[in-house]
């Protein structure tokens, strides 16, 4: 029997199940020191996980693989190391926002991140959080927000970190961190090299994944000064080069390949004045690519976007346990691309926000948006968390919001086809959640539903053109849990498990149908052991069955699969780290896809040497 929203919603409430999660290598928020601050303050009602260093090298560089084997998101990938979709709560690719300390970086043009172009070993951590975050953040932030964090500190101390992997198919994976500091400044520095031959053979006619070579490099920077107690500047900048050849479905199709060069520079000055806090941002991003439908000749199309944004944040603390905060941001856009002429947009917000810690156990915030453009108009943002303590054991939280994503470039400019009449997909949403914490253990059960209005679809006019509609109501709701487990069970034997499961239901309210790429069911899991110096661990993927097609026909369904990896670790260090490593990736050799006529690798290897001074 079809499980309705509103037993969904109570199963959330009331419901509890037995799955760990590790905790050395995925921690909540609160253990982890962030430099999107919002992300800390203002996350009321939801839960953040973080993903840190240790968990994101077990994972390999392109940071689908890290999220897709830890957390709730499905991702659809058009093969190893190509275009790859999230798909967060059910929702599409566009309506999660990744941030880059605390700047949305989606894409101007398709309003999408492919995160096979994001290099996991540029960043300190990566946050998760599930739900609505509009009013924080702004467009795009309907199913989740996705935080890649670089962190400072002032301790005066200096560690590095050098990482070197080689695998199968020529895979090349080199990560270099550095960070040290002063009383009065502090430094960090990463860079990150992954490519590889990408040659793996599919299941199917003795054949190879072709034209499926890709490389990248990724270099990321972090300083901050103090000028003095009350003062502190801080400079953040990233510089990403790759170029990916696009796998080829049928030898006789044209090679094509695609080259992108970002660039994100962001100046912050923070203010402590008494009970104010002053923060100033201007940040100034670049993206540029360029797609060759025939690698052998030298003609290409291309898109450009230079995006300015200036950012006030004043946050007034009234008393301990009450805190205000307006936030005043603008936008400018100027892009251009071989489809699109040459267009501004200019988007003004603004956004006040309020905390409010009543009584020791129990907290709420409220907060509110607005934005200004000539583009578009924009509805009135709003959102409300609370959060409660009932015991030690057992907490309570709970978080309504209404959230949007603006038209894309593509959606409003595109020569011919664009629309310049598309209002912003607008969501309302609500989740539960059941928080349990008992000794070693950590389990969390949230129940949510988000009903989506407004979505744009691409869809064919009378004359046979393409064109975006305000056209579909969509509706998702279901259960996602996490939990955590970890204890030392003789002396120098630590043993800690892990796991994720989600349930979701995504419709078209207009037909009852699933959306496609859409798994009912998805579940992670991840065993570890450690014994002294040497580590052992296991790690689990499962994705059900999923619909290719919008009538959801069963004849093109794709098969659920299950994928496992098994890591080996020895530390040869004594006042520092000298770890080396392997891994078997794909252990059962699962012949799988998670797009249609897009097989990912049967069972591959990896060696790898990871030196912490």
């Amino acid at each position: 029997m079809k499980i309705t929203r509103f037993y969904i919603l109570f199963l959330g409430l009331l419901c509890s199940l037995p799955v760990f999660a590790q905790n050395d290598t995925i921690n909540v928020l609160d253990e982890v020191f962030l430099t999107d601050i919002k992300l800390k303050d203002f996350s009321t009602g939801q839960q953040v996980t973080v993903l840190n260093d240790s968990v994101l090298k077990k994972n390999g560089a392109l940071l689908t693989s890290a999220l897709n084997f830890n957390t709730n998101i499905y991702f659809k990938e058009n093969g190893l190391g190509m275009v790859s979709s999230p798909s967060f709560r059910g929702t599409t690719a566009s309506q999660t926002a990744v941030l880059w300390n605390g700047i949305n970086i989606n894409s101007q043009f398709n309003g999408q991140t492919d995160f096979n172009a994001l290099n996991a070993g540029g960043f300190d951590n990566i946050s998760v959080r599930g739900g609505g975050g509009s009013v924080v953040y702004g467009t795009g932030a309907i199913g989740g927000t996705v935080h890649l964090n670089t962190n400072l500190d002032f301790t005066g101390k200096t560690k590095q970190d050098i990482f070197f992997q080689y695998g199968s198919f020529n895979t090349l994976d080199a990560r270099y961190k550095i960070k040290t500091s002063r009383k009065k400044w502090s430094l960090s520095l990463a860079a990150a090299r992954n490519s590889s031959d990408n040659d793996y053979e599919w299941p199917i006619e003795d054949r190879k994944n072709e034209n499926g070579e890709f490389y990248n490099s990724n270099l990321n920077l972090g300083f901050a000064y103090r000028l003095n107690e009350k003062n502190t500047l801080k400079f953040y900048s990233e510089i990403f080069d790759g170029e990916r050849h696009f796998s080829l479905i049928r030898p006789s199709e044209t090679k094509t390949k695609y080259q992108n060069f970002d660039t994100r520079n962001l100046l912050e000055w923070v203010g402590e004045f008494g009970d104010f806090i002053s923060v100033a941002r201007l940040a100034h991003l670049n993206e540029n690519y360029k797609f060759y439908g025939n690698i052998t000749e030298n003609q290409s199309s291309s898109g450009k976007a230079q995006i300015l944004i200036g950012k006030y944040d004043l946050n007034y603390s009234i008393s301990k346990t009450l805190e205000l905060n307006a936030v005043l941001t603008n936008t400018y856009t100027d892009g251009s691309g071989s489809g699109i002429t040459e267009n501004i947009r200019n988007i003004f917000s603004s956004a006040f926000l309020m905390k409010h810690r009543p009584f020791q156990k129990f907290q709420y915030e409220l907060g509110i948006r607005k934005e200004i453009t000539e583009n578009y108009e924009s509805p009135l943002l709003f959102s409300a968390g609370t959060h409660y303590d009932f015991t030690d054991f057992y907490s309570l939280k709970m978080n309504i919001s209404r959230n949007f994503r603006i038209p894309t470039y593509n959606d409003l400019y595109w020569a011919g086809a664009g629309n310049l009449n598309l209002r912003p997909e607008t969501s309302n949403q609500v989740e539960l959640g059941n928080h349990f914490k008992h000794r070693n253990l950590k389990f969390s059960l949230t129940g949510y539903y988000i009903k989506i209005d407004d979505m744009i679809r691409w869809l064919p006019s009378s004359n046979n053109i393409w064109r975006p509609r305000n056209e579909e109501k969509v509706e998702t709701y279901g259960i996602e849990v996490l939990a955590g487990w970890g204890k030392e069970i003789f002396k120098d034997h630590q043993i800690s498990a892990s796991g994720t499961y989600a349930y979701t239901v995504s419709e078209n309210m207009n037909k009852g149908y699933q959306l496609i790429y859409v798994p009912f069911h998805k579940a992670t899991g991840a065993l570890t052991y450690a014994f002294k110096d040497f580590s052992i661990d296991y790690q689990l993927l499962y994705n059900g069955e999923i619909f290719t097609r919008s009538d959801n026909n069963s004849r093109y369904n794709m098969d659920a699969y299950t994928v496992s990896n098994l890591g080996i670790s020895y530390d040869l260090g004594k006042t520092s780290t000298y770890k080396i490593g392997a891994r078997v990736l794909n252990i059962l050799n699962e012949e799988y896809q998670s797009v249609e006529n897009r097989w990912m690798p049967g069972r591959n290897f990896n060696i790898y040497l990871n030196l912490n001074f």
